[in-house]
């Protein structure tokens, strides 16, 4: 039923798992040095995220399949109608993140089960894509842990509901969309593939572009552009070193 690639795939969510259970712990008994270097985690991530996209992600996909550059914009789309509706409906915009926790945490918990769907994806492509691909989404794992908390305690939840409530959220929804989605698309054929890689490089230069960088900017840390070129960096280095 599932391919070799199977305990890779379940492994990388599973650290993404752990790396967002981390974050989490850290906000929770060391917040002041959570606040203070988690913008630079999501500097290096955007840098990896979308470096990987544009250099390797993209490319392969078109290959694969010639309508791959619409369901690229699809990708990209679709995962910001997603945070815009969220956010015009349900969290009232800019007063969300103050006024309730739980909205915002249940638009977390999904995005986090898309993360898991996206390494079922990249995985199934190959392993170099998918750990590729795992460096800058497991990077982006910690600051989002600490976010989820931090919006769960402003929304007057007790320290160890919001422990708790972030971990299922944040943490443990990435392997369950690893584990629901695999074993469907590791029968979908080549082509299929390539078109669901698109829209996965749409929602990981969303993610690295309008969501972490924006994120980034507001902080306004002085050596955080020095942490994204450092993803850059690294992810261009991985890339060509395997061509």
């Amino acid at each position: 039923m599932f391919s070799d690639g199977f305990a890779a795939v379940l492994l990388a969510s599973s650290l993404a798992c752990v790396v967002t259970t981390i974050g989490i712990y850290i906000i929770s008994k060391y917040e002041g040095w959570a606040k203070e270097h988690s913008t630079y985690f999501m500097s290096f991530a955007a840098g990896v995220l979308i470096a990987v996209s544009f250099i390797h992600i993209i490319p392969r996909a078109f290959e694969m399949n010639s309508t791959a550059p619409v369901f690229l914009l699809v990708g990209f789309l679709a995962v910001y109608l997603i945070n815009r509706l969220i956010n015009l409906y349900l969290c009232h915009d800019y007063d969300c993140e103050y006024t309730t926790g739980i909205t915002p945490v249940l638009g977390i918990g999904f995005h986090s089960l898309i993360d898991g769907i996206i390494y079922s994806i990249t995985f199934n492509v190959s392993i170099f894509t998918g750990v590729l691909t795992a460096i800058g989404m497991i990077l982006h794992e910690f600051p989002e842990g600490i976010v989820t908390f931090i919006l769960l305690e402003r929304a007057g939840v007790g320290r160890r509901q919001a422990i708790l409530y972030s971990f299922l959220a944040a943490a443990l929804s990435t392997p369950l969309g690893t584990l629901v989605s695999f074993p469907f698309i590791n029968e979908i054929n080549q082509p299929t593939l390539g078109l669901l890689l698109a829209m996965s490089a749409g929602a990981l230069v969303y993610v690295g572009a309008s969501h972490l960088l924006p994120a980034v900017e507001k902080e306004n840390k002085r050596y955080s552009i020095l942490a994204l070129i450092a993803g850059v960096l690294v992810a261009a280095v991985i890339v060509l070193s395997k061509q």
